[in-house]
């Protein structure tokens, strides 16, 4: 089995990518579909019918427009749909209580909106995405890879603290959603306490729809998205700290170096855990890129 991984290597809309999110769940639902219909109507018959093969997992990684995104868990009663297309306007739509503090940020009475705001039907509450960030999310077929929901978000996660133990940093897996770090402690800090409480470095969503899934991660590498972070409650953790590699010392590394260092070690890891003896999933023999083209001629 191969793994696909397309890097959006600028900033660009988060629509833009919610689309090519969309036409790559439906071409693997669509196969899925077409090998039920097959299998169905070989049952009636005699001869076997050859299915073609399935789309290969894919791994979209990009950075974003500054923009806040609510989880089935955040949204008000008006946003229960997927999203749409085009950006929400908040002057005509409610706007989750998570974000209704900033809702001044997201339709000033002057001038252009500091972030957009789109709900989704990833799981979690509200979270942040932008410039300084890597958001990968991973397109895949989780029958076929041989894992189970926990599995999936557990893949994730471990990739994020293989790829943070590489500049050597310690990533930590709580009980909280999401991979978490200790800071490096401020030289001016009274309190050793406090400086000892672990910061989230990256957030963790998904969602899946017959077993495909969606949506993924959003892994800090500057501080760039730090002020956004702090005008709201990330995940719903009141008193919790958002972190970067900037901020534990790793400098100088770009989001699109982060992205590859990402799906590499997503193989890695896939393939040491869940393949061979124990494991029901295909090896990943091979990654390659693959560009937006591609995935617009399916």
């Amino acid at each position: 089995m191969k793994l696909a991984h397309l890097h959006l290597p600028n900033i660009t809309s988060f629509t833009r990518v919610s689309r090519l999110q969309e036409t790559l769940t439906t071409h693997l639902l669509s196969h899925k579909r077409l090998a039920v219909a097959t299998r169905a109507a070989d049952a009636f018959s005699s001869a076997i019918s050859p299915l073609t093969p399935p789309p290969d997992p894919t791994i979209v990684t990009f950075t974003p427009n500054p923009v806040y995104t609510t989880g089935r868990r955040d949204l008000p009663p008006s946003n229960t749909s997927p999203e749409s297309s085009s950006p929400r306007h908040p002057e005509s739509l409610s706007l989750p209580p998570s974000l209704e503090p900033i809702r001044s940020l997201l339709n000033p009475p002057h001038g252009s909106p500091v972030a957009e705001y789109h709900p989704t039907l990833r799981g979690g509450q509200t979270t942040y995405h932008g410039p300084g960030q890597m958001v990968a999310y991973t397109i895949l077929d989780l029958r076929r890879l041989g894992l189970t929901p926990r599995c999936h978000i557990r893949l994730l996660e471990k990739s994020v603290v293989d790829v943070l133990r590489s500049f050597g940093i310690q990533g930590l897996i709580t009980e909280d959603p999401g991979i978490w770090v200790k800071p490096i402690p401020e030289k001016t800090s009274l309190s050793s306490s406090a400086s000892d409480i672990p910061k989230k470095i990256t957030a963790v969503g998904v969602h899946l729809r017959r077993n495909i899934s969606s949506y993924g991660i959003g892994f800090n590498v500057t501080e760039e998205p730090m002020w956004y972070f702090r005008q709201i409650v990330p995940c719903g953790l009141e008193g919790r700290e958002a972190t970067s590699l900037e901020a534990l010392g790793v400098r100088g590394v770009s989001v699109d170096h982060v992205a590859g260092m990402f799906v590499d070690a997503f193989a890695e890891r896939f393939n040491a855990d869940f393949v061979g003896p124990g494991g029901r999933g295909q090896r990943i023999e091979k990654v390659y890129r693959i560009q937006e083209q591609d995935i617009l001629d399916m």
